[in-house]
């Protein structure tokens, strides 16, 4: 066995709380290739080797000095050079294709309904310490380019009459079907947009612009308990698939003023290829949506699914499917 295998397994046996007795014992067995030298047993000693396998690592040592020195090990390869941003022109061009998109987005959908799935989470402490607090599920129709959602199950109990999403009280959202998106690139918001970095979502290469929009520019509204509503100004970052300049996630992070009850409000909006008759359009996947109030913490996880053409005979089965696996993004273009 060599150094840094030895080193290896006193390590994982650590991490595992192996008994000392059974690491002592099999390290008796073993015979070395290469010095062991006092520093490299003290080391292993300070990370947590019980003192039967300190003793086995002595008599290793003292067996080991005629032995050749041990291989250093190999220097971690350098980091990747960071991919270069676009020339100051195409990143201008970029922006001016991705606005003109965000402002047509809404004309080129078809009638449609699909099923939008909540589960809402909270934490009293303010640590990430999440407990699901309910799940609904909503038929959303969107017509002549109006959003109507209408509450169906609440933690899998069908809901009688046309009720709102709303009507639930806490944490909800709507816009997601376009006019979060049209709002932000609005030439009445005057966002401030400027390149920050290349990520890859969901496989697909990124540019990632950061932006800001002024509170006396803003249209977007945090409400408080149905008594309290504020138009904030807000900052984030939109993500821009590189092939097609197509907008794929939007983050917004509200700059709340210091006397209203909510302290940090964002919402995440992801969006990806859905078919509907046969064709393909880009629209909502899902939404991450977090509010803390002093330490009161809540999560919205919303998911959009099944999307069919809306027609007067249409209609849906619903329930609540599995959670979508998480998504991660990764900074940098796909190799």
């Amino acid at each position: 066995m060599t150094v840094q295998q030895l080193q290896s397994f006193v390590r994982s046996a650590i991490k595992l709380k192996q008994p000392d007795k059974q690491v002592a014992a099999y390290l008796r067995k073993v015979t070395l290739t290469e010095r062991l030298d006092a520093s490299t047993e003290e080391d292993l000693q300070a990370e947590g080797a019980g003192p039967q396998t300190v003793e086995a690592l002595n008599a290793l040592r003292t067996a080991s000095q005629s032995l050749p020195a041990a291989a250093q090990p190999a220097p971690p390869p350098p980091p990747p050079k960071p991919n270069p941003p676009p020339e100051e022109e195409e990143q201008k061009r970029v922006i001016r294709e991705a606005t003109q998109y965000a402002l047509n987005y809404t004309r080129n959908l078809p009638d449609f309904l699909c099923t939008q799935v909540t589960r809402r989470y909270v934490d009293p402490s303010g640590k990430e310490f999440w407990g699901q607090a309910d799940v609904f599920t909503a038929r959303v129709a969107y017509v002549n380019h109006q959003e109507d959602y209408k509450l169906v199950l609440v933690n899998d109990r069908m809901v009688s009459g046309d009720r709102s999403i709303h009507s639930l009280g806490g944490a909800t959202s709507s816009g997601e079907f376009g006019s979060m998106m049209a709002e932000l690139f609005d030439p009445r918001s005057d966002a401030d947009f400027h390149w920050e970095r290349w990520a890859t979502l969901r496989g697909r290469r990124q540019h990632v612009y950061a932006y800001r929009v002024l509170k006396s520019r803003s249209q977007w509204h945090v409400v408080y308990q149905n008594t309290q509503d504020v138009v904030p100004g807000y900052h984030g970052e939109v993500f821009i698939d590189h092939d097609n300049l197509t907008v794929s996630r939007i983050v917004l992070i509200a700059d709340l003023p210091e006397d209203f009850p909510i302290k940090a409000a964002q919402t995440t909006l992801d969006y990806d290829l859905a078919e509907i008759s046969g064709r393909q359009f880009i629209l909502p996947l899902r939404a991450v949506i977090r509010m803390r109030e002093t330490k009161y913490m809540v999560k919205n996880e919303v998911e959009f699914r099944l999307y069919r053409k809306f027609t007067a005979e249409a209609s849906i089965t619903f329930e609540t499917p599995d959670a979508l696996p998480e998504d991660k993004t990764k900074e940098g273009p796909p190799k």
